[in-house]
């Protein structure tokens, strides 16, 4: 079932606004004290996937598990924000912003509909997509699979079967025969460690009473399948995460391999969600659940030509388990506490032991306070600044996200979009934060 973590886990022009929070007005102030020029080239951009903006992906597992009884989903996708229609409006309002990157994704059951057969109307569909960020000067990066198979690929157990890497590395293949000529970057697999690290954010008692309902409505979407499981590609209730991890990685290895045989001089990587894992007092057992969460893939991560990182919330952990943060600044919609460098020290965790360049796939806050996120996101940018004056090689970063959308078991109550989507009339309306952030790119300067 599809699951949330950005809502489970739970200065110039900023100062003013910045005043307003304590931790912010202090980020705000740390940051005038570094260089507030990014490195030329540098990446900014919005990030989207499929599911969550195009609307109408009935081959998909998610549509399927939205759509069943009993289900964990607050409220089916449906038209989502029509961007399957309307993605010029999107490219042009990410050009409008001063943005130079756009990130988004394949949806794999539209290209494969059934095993083996790949759609070429589909594939140009994506392909439309790509010369239209050329045409309006924004660099295309492009994740191959976001969370979301086909049904038919869920319906033999999904990464759980034993020939899933070589299923994915097929469809890179063709995929990439298709598209690659026209990318800047590409990811394999968006937030494969995601069950590892809401199994590590949930407390047992909570995950006890989440499981039943993933579960049952598993067996449902099995049944409306006519097969004996039906794992669906963004779900929590694995019961062999380690073997889960394995097959994956095995997964995006083929997939990477199969887009560098098409085009070898493109760089590939795996957007992962890494927390702000950080330690309580003493015997802390973050390091371990550090290792839980990440260390294999972060591992795995060295032999990419770069590693997205996607980060939203911060964890504590003393010596027996996750102790929830406490602030008496900001706090998102779903109530959680927020920091603006978390980012930072992910970004420095996760170059520590990958050792390959960095891209901030993600990152944002989920708030309908818009003056809220355009402070947040310049503090989070002054302390990722930091990061990249002490010699991390960050190469850009990527707001999540473009358009408020479809976030999986919520619906479409959270608001991470630095742009409002009207649900009747798909009209795209830019928050003042878009502005902000914009003139940032503009300036490639804080």
């Amino acid at each position: 079932m599809g699951i949330d973590r950005r809502s489970l886990i739970g200065v110039g022009a900023a100062a003013a606004a910045a005043a307003a929070s304590p931790a912010m007005a202090k980020a705000a102030k740390a940051a005038k004290a570094v260089n507030p020029a990014f490195p030329k080239g540098f990446l900014w951009g919005a990030a989207t996937s499929g599911h969550q903006i195009e609307g109408n992906n009935v081959n998909a597992d998610t549509w399927l598990a939205e759509n069943v009884k009993p289900t964990a989903y607050a409220e089916p996708s449906g038209d989502a924000c029509n961007s399957f229609e309307l993605w010029p409006q999107d490219l042009d309002l990410v050009k409008a912003m001063g943005l130079n990157t756009y990130r988004f994704s394949l949806e794999w059951s539209r290209i494969e509909p059934e095993p083996g057969r790949f759609s070429i109307a589909m594939l140009d569909h994506y392909k439309a997509i790509i010369a239209g960020c050329h045409q309006r000067g924004l660099t295309p990066m492009l994740t191959f699979n976001h969370y979301t198979t086909p049904r038919w690929f869920a319906a033999r157990g999904g990464w759980t079967a034993a020939d899933a890497p070589d299923l994915f590395g097929r469809f890179c293949d063709r995929a990439a025969r298709h598209l690659a000529d026209g990318l800047a970057y590409a990811t394999t697999l968006n937030e494969p460690n995601l069950p590892q690290v809401i199994r590590a954010a949930i407390p047992p008692e909570q995950l006890a009473k989440l499981l039943p309902l993933f579960k049952a409505s598993a067996e449902a979407q099995a049944r409306a399948m006519g097969s004996k499981v039906f794992v669906s590609g963004n779900s929590i209730a694995y019961d062999d995460l380690d073997a889960l991890t394995a097959r994956q990685i095995a997964g995006h290895r083929t997939g990477r391999a199969a887009i560098k045989a098409v085009r070898g001089d493109l760089p590939v990587g795996v957007s992962l969600a890494i927390p702000d894992d950080q330690p309580l007092g003493k015997n802390s057992i973050r390091d371990a659940m550090r290792d839980k969460q990440h260390k294999a893939w972060l591992e795995a991560a060295r032999g990419d030509d770069f590693l997205g990182v996607q980060n939203y919330e911060r964890s504590l952990w003393d010596d027996k388990g996750k102790v929830e943060p406490k602030s008496s600044g900001d706090h998102n919609l779903a109530g959680a506490p927020i920091f603006p460098d978390s980012i930072a020290n992910a970004v420095r965790y996760a170059y520590s032991v990958a050792k390959v360049p960095i891209i901030v796939t993600e990152h944002g806050v989920n708030t309908d306070d818009d003056a809220l996120r355009a402070r947040f996101t310049l503090a989070a940018l002054g302390e990722l600044k930091k990061t990249i004056d002490e010699g991390v090689p960050v190469k850009g970063y990527l707001h999540w996200s473009l358009l408020d959308n479809f976030e999986w078991i919520f619906g479409y109550k959270m608001k991470y979009g630095l742009v409002a989507v009207d649900r009747t009339t798909f009209k795209r309306t830019p928050k003042p934060s878009s502005s902000i952030y914009g003139a940032v790119a503009r300036n490639n300067s804080l």
